[in-house]
């Protein structure tokens, strides 16, 4: 699978600026690749059908990303093939005022899918270790002092540690996560910005806080460096897939998925003696009608 050697699975470290943001390296063929794709979203469909007959696994996809990196249109495209009432999508925004009276896992723990069912993480939980850090609001927060009274590295620290316990817990409990980041390009990032600005059908997707996080660029790739080697794990892997070529980022999206779903449990319950029985008696009441 190309997707492979963007996982980061706690083997190794990761480097975000060492990692290639268009694929260039991986040499695709465009045409061969949608087509690929479109592949891939048929077997997914299908293994999505038995996934949520058989009911014994839920699947976790946390999509993370910088802004213009491609969510929104990431989960247009690669799930657009999948039944719609067996997927969630919940997009994480700043916590409100009720979430923010919780643990900040709270809210992540109300959107979890019943097993059976493919939940989609428009950001996530990571957001607590992520833009929290990047701009300190973990001050902000009516916590004890015991808590807060700590050093900043210490704080996020104990939140890596009960994000892999969660998500242990979660794996335990018959849940598999798929975590990806998509990398884009600071330059890919500042032409898709000009597009929406310069586009009014994409004018109410850009905002001027957009470019106040922008000067935060290198920052955030690195706390995202950070937080990857922090919370990858063999049974919840990261992917920092290339973002700048969205038919590109799409495909590998889509590998991820169908072996995420491979690896689920997917098969048709199967029907006792005598639930076969009956099932042969309706058959001959209906064709004696």
């Amino acid at each position: 699978m190309k997707a492979d050697k963007y996982r980061f699975d706690g083997s190794r470290a990761c480097d975000l600026r060492a990692l290639s943001c268009d694929g260039k390296d991986d040499a695709p063929d465009k045409d061969e690749i949608i087509a690929k794709t479109a592949e891939n979203l048929q077997k997914m469909a299908a293994l999505q059908d038995a996934f949520y007959a058989d009911g014994r696994e839920g699947l976790i996809i946390v999509l993370q990303a910088l802004d213009a990196a491609g969510k929104d249109g990431t989960v247009k495209h690669v799930m657009s093939g999948l039944n719609p009432q067996g997927v969630q999508v919940t997009s994480f925004k700043q916590p409100n005022s009720e979430e923010l009276k919780h643990d900040f896992l709270w809210r992540v723990n109300k959107a979890l899918p019943p097993r059976g069912t493919i939940a989609i993480f428009n950001r996530s939980y990571y957001e607590d270790v992520l833009v929290v850090q990047v701009h300190d609001l973990q001050k902000t927060y009516q916590m004890a002092d015991r808590v807060l009274g700590e050093s900043k590295k210490a704080f996020f620290k104990k939140r890596y540690r009960q994000i892999r316990n969660y998500e242990e817990y979660l794996f335990d409990n018959s849940y598999r996560i798929v975590k990806i980041f998509l990398n884009i390009s600071k330059k890919e990032q500042k032409k898709r910005f000009l597009e929406r600005i310069d586009n009014p059908a994409k004018n109410w997707k850009f905002s001027s806080s957009d470019l106040a996080e922008r000067a935060h660029f290198d920052e955030y790739l690195d706390v995202y460096a950070d937080v990857i080697d922090a919370t990858a794990t063999p049974e919840s892997p990261w992917y920092a897939l290339p973002a700048d070529r969205k038919w590109y980022t799409r495909y590998l999206v889509s590998e991820i998925v169908l072996d995420a779903l491979q690896q689920c449990s997917h098969a048709y319950p199967q029907l006792d003696a005598a639930a076969q029985a009956a099932l042969k008696d309706c058959r001959t009441q209906l064709e004696a009608e």
